[in-house]
């Protein structure tokens, strides 16, 4: 469900028989995940916020573990 190419749909009263957006957006919604809503609404700004929680996470985990690139000299390889 791409945003940008929802605007396409949008007929502008040309076809009175179509679902107006919002309409349409919804039944999409329902045919593709099977509920009207979904369980936990997060504002776009709060989703940010604990995707950047989770990639940090990740990096101090991977600190931790000594990962692969951690053992290079400045790319140089001998």
């Amino acid at each position: 469900m791409n945003p940008k190419k929802l605007g396409k749909l949008d007929n502008h009263d040309q076809e009175p028989w179509k679902l107006p957006l919002p309409a349409f957006i919804e039944h999409l919604y329902v045919k593709r995940f099977g509920r009207e809503r979904p369980d936990i609404v997060r504002s776009i700004e709060e989703r940010v916020r604990l995707d950047e929680q989770k990639k940090a996470a990740r990096r101090k985990a991977k600190r931790l573990r000594g990962g692969p690139n951690q053992e290079r000299d400045g790319g140089e390889s001998e």
